[in-house]
């Protein structure tokens, strides 16, 4: 399993070693082992499934505030998705930026979101199911917004005909947006794990290819 961070501060592409032969292939999709090395979250309290029938459908963007705020780590089981998260923490190096990453059900690649992002995703085939862990539980109250389109966040969403909720057409957008949530830098370089730590035993089977971070990227103002 390798854990590559991603251009925002606290997200991370997550690929798993995939063991094939004629059969099929088999994976390990989480470590709990792997996660502590890194300092990720495991405490994960629900598990959600999503299925967009059409090409082209868009959900997002969306958060919760705080209490509720959430982790999210999102994979594809069948098609394929844009994922796209904006950075919402004060004093974040990348604060009111966006990145992206492509999940499928052939590449096996998983996004890590912390608290602290908006989170969005764009079909790019039918039939596009995906599983997502959640470290909160949903509160309706908490439920907060940014409209995928907005000017100042310019997200280069895939082209053609999008398919969105009434809800999500008519979220607000950045310039009126009021964040609740606060950036906490902490010490990105502590020791690299063991080979051991991954569980599958040589390098290259359960290579890791960036140091482990301890938690804080997420933290949040209540």
């Amino acid at each position: 399993m390798q854990i590559k961070p991603l251009r925002l501060p606290g997200t991370f592409e997550i690929i798993p070693t995939l063991r094939q032969d004629e059969r099929g292939y088999f994976t390990r999709t989480y470590d709990i082992n792997i996660w502590r090395e890194y300092g990720l979250t495991e405490a994960w309290l629900q598990e959600n499934e999503s299925l967009s029938v059409q090409k082209g459908t868009l959900r997002g963007l969306h958060f919760q505030r705080p209490p509720y705020a959430e982790t999210k780590l999102v994979r594809v089981v069948t098609g394929a998705i844009l994922d796209v998260f904006v950075d919402l923490r004060c004093g974040s190096p990348t604060y009111g930026q966006w990145d992206s990453i492509e999940l499928s059900g052939k590449n096996h690649r998983m996004a890590y979101i912390p608290r602290g992002f908006a989170h969005g995703f764009c079909s790019l085939t039918d039939n596009a199911m995906l599983l997502y862990k959640v470290d909160n539980f949903y509160s309706a109250e908490a439920e907060g917004g940014l409209h995928w389109k907005d000017q100042t966040l310019n997200i280069a969403w895939p082209d053609g005909e999008h398919i969105l909720s009434a809800k999500d057409s008519s979220l607000g957008g950045w310039e009126t947006f009021d964040s609740s949530f606060n950036y906490c830098h902490t010490n990105p370089h502590p020791p690299a794990p063991s080979p051991e730590a991954s569980g599958e035993g040589a390098r290259g089977e359960g290579e890791l290819t960036s140091k482990p971070r301890e938690r804080g990227w997420g933290e949040v103002k209540i």
